[in-house]
């Protein structure tokens, strides 16, 4: 009987791990931080976070960061 509860057991763990690797790839979120800035999750382990006068700046420049991965898009790499 315990070696079917053992199993069992890690069946349940798989499962729970194969949860956990779906949420990964979860969508985007903005949420203020404790300093008041903005934090983008779910881009990498930890957030993106700038203050909004930063955000400001880097969406003005959205155009040229677009140009920029176009004219480097050999040499870039892709997760």
């Amino acid at each position: 009987m315990a070696d079917d509860a053992m199993r069992a057991e890690l069946e349940r763990l798989r499962a729970e791990n194969e949860a956990l690797k779906a949420r990964q790839t979860r969508e985007l979120r903005l949420k203020i931080s404790e300093k008041g800035a903005v934090s983008l999750y779910g881009i990498r382990r930890f957030p993106v976070t700038f203050y909004a006068d930063e955000w400001e700046r880097i969406l003005g420049m959205q155009d040229e960061i677009r140009g920029f991965i176009r004219e480097h898009d050999s040499e870039l790499k892709r997760r």
